[in-house]
């Protein structure tokens, strides 16, 4: 049984990476493919109460945030990044990894190792 879980996207080389480290360091871990089986916004709400990370830095700003219009300055508290990841699950930031009440985001991937170890 696994006590970490990370969100994964297979086709991120940041979170291809988390695995990886996982596995040389003998973390077992849940993996789910939130691409997938996207999170609920009561899942990301719970999500977002767990991150060290601010809930705007859940969100991806890559061009698939810009080529829809979307602000920045609009995605800045909890309530509103959940609203935005429910509609839009690629923008989520990957990986994250969810260890009991914490939770972070693998990036940059130096971040990986320590959160597993710890």
């Amino acid at each position: 049984m696994s006590d970490v879980t990370v969100l994964h996207h297979a086709q991120c080389s940041t979170s291809r990476h988390a695995l990886t480290v996982a596995e040389d360091l003998g973390v077992a871990v849940e993996v789910v493919q939130y691409l997938k089986a996207p999170l609920a916004r009561e899942e990301l709400l719970a999500l977002l109460a767990k991150l060290e990370d601010s809930p705007a830095d859940l969100v991806r700003k890559d061009s698939f945030f810009r080529d829809r219009g979307l602000d920045a300055a609009d995605y800045t508290t909890a309530d509103e990044v959940a609203d935005l990841l429910v509609t839009h699950p690629r923008l989520m930031e990957r990986p994250v990894l969810v260890r009991g009440e914490r939770a972070v985001i693998g990036r940059p991937k130096d971040r990986v190792a320590g959160f597993l170890q710890g």
